[in-house]
């Protein structure tokens, strides 16, 4: 089985970063203007018919992820999403529900009743999920999707791991505390099962690539698909390698241009 999952953060309006999800150089990064985001969801609806959902993976769907939890989730990007008739998948780091820059319970409930797909991005969205003891990680799933159950009204089986730190611990962990249905930072096309959770990889867009790239992830394409692969594994070695050393490293030099 495949999927192409295309991972997205939040969409701004007037390149406003800091009003939507996480402040900071680090969080920018992955934050795209309404404009270019635009452009992307052109580009994919010409090179693809088949956006879905992780409920109806039938051939090769192109499924549209969201991390984070913040306020654009609603406004521009469940809008945009709708007028093409899609629906995404969105994640909801839940120590940040209504605080400033986040979405609020209201704006989960409607959310959901929109007919987009609510999932857990762990309850403090941890550096390094990883690294985190087993009983770490059992307490990021599981208090992050008791929240979010009880804020929609029905169960949560559905989440992505933060910061791309992911390990078959972490798979575990989710797949115990109930999770079907678990998205890395991965760049794959595979679906994998790690104790009865599927688990599935996505292509990441960063602000300034162009719309392209969305074309070319939706498409499967070989040279979008595998450079992007390429890179990801190189640079899980210097991750690994680097440890914490690896991330302050990367902020200083985010905040450096900025």
């Amino acid at each position: 089985m495949q999927a192409l999952a295309i991972m997205y953060h939040d969409v701004v309006e007037r390149g406003d970063f800091e009003s939507s999800g996480f402040p900071g150089a680090g969080a920018d990064v992955y934050k795209l203007r309404r404009e270019d985001f635009e452009r992307h969801l052109d580009a994919i609806g010409r090179a693809t018919a088949s956006v879905s959902t992780v409920y109806k993976l039938e051939g090769r769907p192109v499924l549209l992820t969201f991390d984070d939890g913040g306020v654009s989730f609603i406004h521009p990007i469940a809008d945009l999403l709708e007028s093409r008739g899609w629906r995404g998948h969105f994640f909801i780091t839940t120590d940040r529900i209504g605080t400033p820059g986040f979405l609020s319970e209201a704006q989960l409930r409607e959310l959901h009743a929109r007919g987009h797909i609510v999932g857990s991005h762990s309850r403090s969205h941890p550096t390094r999920m990883a690294a985190l003891t087993r009983a770490g990680m059992d307490r990021e799933w599981r208090e992050s999707i008791a929240r979010l159950s009880g804020v929609l009204g029905e169960r949560v089986k559905v989440a992505s791991v933060p910061g791309g730190y992911f390990s078959r611990e972490v798979g575990e962990s989710a797949a115990a505390a109930g999770v079907e249905a678990l998205f890395t930072s991965e760049p794959t096309a595979r679906v994998g099962m790690l104790g009865g959770c599927r688990v599935l990889g996505r292509y990441v867009v960063q602000r300034g690539m162009s719309a392209e790239w969305s074309a070319g992830f939706a498409a499967g394409s070989r040279w979008y698909c595998w450079r992007q692969s390429a890179l990801w594994k190189a640079k899980r070695v210097v991750k690994v390698l680097g440890g914490g050393r690896y991330l302050k490293l990367r902020q200083a030099i985010l905040e450096r241009k900025g």
